[in-house]
């Protein structure tokens, strides 16, 4: 699609943003799949590897988008598999802490390994200065998203 001969169209903006992000998951997933991990499976290693150590599981929550209840299930299967460990946190006895395991960290890496390959194979027609571009209007789309939040509109 050419942009220059595009009439801007502010009102699909963020539908086609969500789709782009919903087919971007399908393809992470067709890809897991042949290794046997699903999107319960890799998105909260992903984010909690990225949130750091001793992450609290309503921050997770959070991070992914989803309610705590339904965090629980996944987080009990991540705990099984042995991929994570859930603590107590100590300074609040109600709150618990979830943290990766060694051989939750390998599984890590190879997913952003393969992440990384699938995004060169996407960004292969897109030069640096396009991806600069792209990532400062989506942050400032960020700020500006944020900051409505905190008025409460």
């Amino acid at each position: 699609m050419n942009i220059y001969k595009t009439k801007v169209n502010r009102g699909n903006l963020f539908f086609r943003l969500g789709y782009l992000t919903r087919r971007w998951r399908k393809v992470l997933d067709a890809e897991f799949q042949s290794s046997g991990l699903t999107d319960a499976t890799w998105r909260p290693l992903l984010h909690l590897h990225v949130l750091g150590e001793n992450v609290r599981q309503k921050d997770l929550a959070a991070s992914l988008g989803i309610e705590g209840p339904s965090l629980v299930r996944l987080i009990d299967t991540l705990v099984i598999k042995g991929f994570i460990e859930r603590t107590e946190d100590v300074r609040d006895r109600r709150a618990k802490l979830l943290r990766i395991t060694p051989s939750g960290l390998q599984l890590v890496v190879r997913i952003r390994q393969t992440v990384a390959d699938l995004e060169e194979r996407l960004f292969s027609s897109i030069n640096d200065e396009e991806i600069l571009l792209l990532t400062g209007l989506i942050q400032r789309l960020e700020s500006a998203v944020s900051d409505m939040c905190k008025q409460g509109k």
